[in-house]
């Protein structure tokens, strides 16, 4: 696989993209405190926090104190199986993220991230809905971020990390560094591979970034890079 480093896209709207920033270390923070957990602790916010689509369906099943269960469909983003899972999630939204604030706004960007992971975790739930396995991740929202880029900037250069003989560089147009990524989530949702990797909490992520899109960018933003 690839690892994307930079992109060719500079902000237009937004001097800082402060949300994007935000959410990188939000989740950087709240990875580092689960880390330190005890096991008893950390078992407790999985508990309470990931999305577990068993008990989401049963209303018999009151997972979040004081608050609507479905409250989950948000908190589980924010959480983390380990740090290569982090680390990945953070790399991808650093590099694309802060174009999709510049295309939206401050306001309109967070809540379209929200939607998002809201959106995976959902498609997450319908896919299985008597599992008992959490689900944590960021990934659903990241999918969100990468439907989105396709959309506004297909033709910009990325820079990835591919290994040749040696690990390199390489500039390679958004549409098919994305769009090899995007083919994968389809592969693996039609031909399991019996990993953990939720791939319907992506594709939800992504389909609901790639709509949402044409209603929350600005107006002055153009579409497919035109």
């Amino acid at each position: 696989m690839f690892i994307p480093l930079y992109d060719q896209n500079p902000k237009i709207y937004v001097e800082r993209p402060w949300v994007n920033q935000s959410l990188i270390i939000i989740n950087l923070i709240i990875f580092a405190i689960q880390y330190v957990l005890p096991a008893s602790g950390e078992g407790f916010v999985l508990v309470t926090m990931a999305v577990v689509p068993g008990w989401l369906s049963d209303p018999l099943i009151d997972q979040v104190p004081y608050l609507p269960d479905q409250t989950t469909l948000i908190t589980y983003a924010f959480l983390h199986a380990d740090w290569m899972h982090v680390l990945t999630n953070m790399l991808f939204l650093m590099v694309f993220g802060d174009n999709i604030e510049d295309a939206m706004g401050h306001v309109r960007y967070l809540v379209f991230y929200l939607a998002c992971a809201a959106a995976g975790g959902l498609a997450h739930m319908l896919a299985d809905p008597t599992s008992t396995a959490p689900l944590v991740g960021a990934s659903g929202a990241v999918a969100g971020v990468i439907g989105a880029y396709i959309i506004l900037f297909p033709k910009v250069r990325v820079y990835v990390l591919a290994r040749i003989i040696i690990p390199l560089p390489l500039p390679i147009p958004a549409l098919w560094v994305l769009g090899l990524w995007i083919a994968m989530q389809f592969f693996f949702v039609l031909f399991p591979d019996g990993s953990l990797t939720a791939w319907w909490a992506h594709l939800g992520g992504l389909m609901a970034g790639a709509t949402l899109v044409f209603f929350l960018k600005r107006s002055t933003v153009s579409l497919f890079g035109r």
